[in-house]
């Protein structure tokens, strides 16, 4: 053995790892066996998976079944990974063991040595605190795994996607009110549609937003309904049957979360139902914002041979070619976000349909792209919010464009009929004249009715205007 290595033991026998390094024989394997990818979970998942140990510990010195004095070392340890101490020693690829348990031991690993340094023993000792028989107490990696992907996908969503979300409502509002008294065509199938207000648009953005939000907490719920306490196939064997309750009254603490026990450990144990909902959500959740950025983008399009109704800010350079060019580079961000959280989805549907009787065998690459998701999506809207939407001006090219548009013409409907509307329309078409020009020369409207019937302000709320009186 050289110097730089050192002897680590498990259930199937010697290993050798780095001597600097905290994890073991266990981890090692799942080194060797995995050398797949540069995947690995991310720090808040490996803060998640830590805190569970602490809390773990913190229960079994309450239940009278561990040692108080090992117990507060493994918590001590514990609070240290937590804290990021320990971050180069999670060295377990992301695909793996389909239940996690090289990722679950990677942890227990790295907690038992660390705790066997600060009760006095060397690194690797096992003897003194061990690795399942301490801080694994009372746990299986098919109830630890499921419960970290929940607790850290729920932390996130709570913590930072709903706020971003509710950031991204209000700017919205604030832009609605703001671009309320805007007039402009609408646009329905890319063709001239009937007048609406700037600001309507911008309130139709807020609105899904808004809908995200609530889609959220209803998955958010779900997400703190945890599978800890049930151990390997949800019966619970060799824990103590308050273990499961206690854990979930202190990482609601902890997390300020209502977390949970499930009321049905086999379900939770045997499906990834919980998670292919939130995964849903954010799907969902990509989709409207692909419809709000790419409306963002043709709105502001030009500045010259676009629609140009709106000015972005201009926050970087546009081309290395053409000078002078300005792109929407924000919004496109965005959209590429939303790309990767979609296929994202993908991965995590096929993963939930992805196991048999007791356990599913996909937890890993399902709590990878689920919490990258939530992550992800947060953190785009917040640069969104603060790079983009904030930063929108209105232009007069939407109010200059109304009085050319076709579509006004249905405001003539109620007065004169479909088919002789339509007529106008055509012919104002054809000849380039604008509708009222048209229809002053072939009815017999007045300058005042076809003011109140082309009044582009009144099409833009419920109501029919200029109806002949008397039926």
């Amino acid at each position: 053995m050289s110097d730089n290595k050192r002897i680590e033991r498990d259930s199937m026998g010697e290993m050798e790892v780095d001597a600097d390094a905290y994890y073991g024989a266990s981890t090692q394997r799942a080194v060797l066996n995995f050398p797949i990818s540069t995947l690995r979970f991310s720090k808040e998942f490996n803060s998640n998976l830590a805190l569970i140990k602490k809390v773990a510990a913190e229960t079994n010195i309450e239940l009278g079944l561990l040692d108080e004095k090992l117990g507060k070392a493994i918590i001590s340890s514990a609070d240290e990974v937590i804290e990021g101490k320990f971050e180069d020693h999670f060295v377990v690829d992301i695909f793996q063991t389909g239940s996690g348990t090289s990722t679950n031991m990677n942890a227990n690993e790295v907690i038992a040595n660390r705790s066997a340094e600060i009760l006095g023993a060397e690194r690797g000792s096992r003897g003194l605190v061990h690795p399942n028989d301490h801080v694994n107490m009372g746990q299986s990696s098919n109830d630890v795994i499921p419960t970290a992907i929940h607790i850290t996908a729920a932390a996130v969503i709570s913590h930072s996607l709903i706020p971003a979300l509710e950031k991204l409502s209000a700017v919205l509002k604030e832009k609605s009110i703001e671009f309320y008294d805007i007039i402009k065509t609408g646009r329905t199938h890319l063709q001239d549609a009937t007048p609406i207000r700037l600001g309507q648009e911008f309130d139709g953005y807020a609105g899904q937003a808004d809908r995200s939000i609530k889609r959220l907490q209803h998955a958010l719920s779900e997400l703190c309904e945890v599978a800890i306490g049930g151990t390997a196939v949800g019966t619970g064997v060799n824990t103590h049957p308050e273990f499961a309750s206690l854990i979930s009254q202190k990482l609601s603490k902890y997390l300020n979360l209502e977390i949970r026990e499930t009321s049905n450990h086999f379900q939770s144990q045997s499906t990834l139902d919980n998670m292919v909902e939130a995964s849903g959500v954010t799907k969902t959740i990509a989709v409207s914002l692909l419809k709000i950025a790419n409306d963002i983008r043709w709105l502001g399009s030009g500045p010259r041979a676009g629609f140009a109704e709106i000015s972005l800010p201009e926050v970087q350079p546009g081309s290395s070619i053409m000078p002078g060019k300005v792109n929407p580079v924000i919004p496109e961000s965005v959209c590429q976000v939303a790309a990767q959280v979609i296929g994202n989805d993908a991965s995590v549907t096929i993963a939930g349909q992805s196991g048999n009787f007791e356990i599913n065998v996909m937890m890993p690459v399902a709590a990878y792209n689920l919490i990258q998701s939530v992550t992800l999506l947060a953190s785009v809207i917040d640069n969104f919010v603060e790079q983009c939407l904030r930063g929108i001006k209105s232009t007069s090219a939407g109010p200059d464009m109304v009085e050319k548009g076709l579509a006004i013409c249905t405001g003539l409907v109620p007065r004169i009929g479909y088919d002789a509307s339509a007529k106008i329309a055509k012919e104002a078409e054809k000849t380039g004249k604008t509708v009222r020009e048209v229809a002053k020369e072939q009815t017999d409207l007045t300058d005042e009715e076809l003011q109140e019937l082309l009044d582009p302000f009144k099409m833009t709320e419920p109501g029919i205007t200029g109806a002949p009186s008397g039926g």
